[in-house]
C-alpha cells in the first residue's frame, strides 16, 4: 500500500513535483490548500508523510512553517531542492493585452514582480496555490485572468503559456522538507545534516557560545532563523541547520547543546541533498 503524501496545493503545483521526484510518480496524493491543513492531515493520520516548502533562495524563509514543525512535534526525515520556473498562463487564445488580473501564490507573485512592472494596469491577486488557480481558470473559462504556475500545470489544465520563465532571478530554488509525526530511523552512516531548535539565555554572548560549540565540533552552520517566543517578549528561539562529515562529532555537539541551551530539540536528522 502506497504512503499517503500530503502536499500544500493540488496536482500541478511545485509541491506535487517534489512529491513525484522524491517518492516516484506512483503516489497517493493528499492535496491541502494550506500548510495548517497539511499538518492537520498528518495529526489526524489522514496522511503518512507531508512535504512543506521551508525557504526560497530569493524570498527567504517561510517563517510560519518553522513554528508549525516545532509546535506540532513533526520530525524532518528528508529534504529536496527544486529549481522554480514561473510561467504566465491563460486559456488558449487569450493574449497578454487581454489579461486584467494575475492570480497566484504570494511567493510566486513576489518572485515575478519585476516582470509586471511593465504592465501596471494588471492587478496582482494573492491566491492559495499556483496550480489551483490554473485549474480554476480552465473550469470557469476565465478569459481575463492569468495564473503564474509551473509548466506541468499548463499541461494538466490545458492552458497556454503566454510568457515563460517570468521569475526575476532565473536561478531560483526552493528547499522543501519531508516530515512525519514519528521519527524515521536512518542509519547513522547516512545522516550528515540535522535541524535543531533551541533558546538561549537573554544575555550577551549566549548565542555566540552555542555557535562556538558547533564550530569546535566541526559542524557547518547552513541556516539560522530566529523566531520570537510569543509568551516571553524579547526572547527568541533559534532554528538552525547543520551539516557534518562525522555523526560522532555531531553527537558530541548535541550532548553539549542539551546542557547549554534551553528547550533544546532535534527536529530531524537526515541526508543533506545539497552537495
Amino acid at each position: 500500500m502506497n504512503s499517503k503524501i500530503a502536499i500544500q496545493g493540488i496536482k500541478g503545483s511545485n509541491h506535487h513535483q517534489v512529491a513525484m521526484s522524491y517518492f516516484g510518480k506512483d503516489i497517493d496524493l493528499v492535496p491541502c490548500l494550506s500548510f495548517d491543513a497539511l499538518v492537520a492531515r498528518l495529526l489526524q493520520k489522514k496522511a503518512d508523510i507531508g512535504i512543506m516548502a521551508i525557504e526560497n533562495s530569493i524570498a527567504g524563509s517561510i517563517i510560519p512553517n518553522y513554528a508549525l514543525v516545532y509546535h506540532n512535534k513533526l520530525h524532518i526525515i528528508g529534504e529536496y531542492y527544486l529549481n522554480i520556473h514561473h510561467n504566465l498562463m491563460t486559456l488558449n487564445g487569450v493574449k497578454l493585452e487581454d489579461v486584467k488580473e494575475v492570480h497566484s501564490h504570494p511567493m510566486a507573485l513576489l518572485q515575478c514582480k519585476d516582470f509586471f512592472k511593465q504592465y501596471p494596469d494588471i492587478k496582482l491577486v494573492e491566491d492559495v496555490d499556483t496550480a489551483e488557480t490554473a485549474q480554476r481558470i480552465q473550469e470557469q473559462q476565465l478569459d481575463t485572468i492569468a495564473a503564474i504556475a509551473p509548466e506541468v500545470a499548463a499541461k494538466l489544465y490545458n492552458l497556454e503559456i503566454i510568457a515563460p520563465e517570468i521569475q526575476t532571478i532565473k536561478n531560483n530554488a526552493t528547499r522543501f522538507i519531508v516530515v512525519k509525526t514519528a521519527n524515521k530511523v536512518i542509519p547513522k552512516e547516512v545522516i550528515d545534516k540535522a535541524s535543531l531548535r533551541f533558546v538561549t539565555e537573554h544575555k550577551r554572548g549566549s548565542l555566540a557560545a552555542v555557535l562556538n560549540v558547533m564550530s569546535d565540533c566541526n559542524l557547518s552552520l547552513t541556516k539560522i532563523q530566529s523566531l520570537p517566543i510569543i509568551e516571553t517578549p524579547w526572547k527568541y528561539a533559534f532554528f538552525v541547520d547543520v551539516t557534518f562529515e562525522s555523526y560522532e562529532h555531531y553527537a558530541k555537539a548535541k550532548a553539549l547543546l542539551e546542557i547549554m541551551a534551553e528547550d533544546f530539540r532535534v527536529l530531524g536528522e537526515y541526508k543533506n541533498e545539497l552537495l
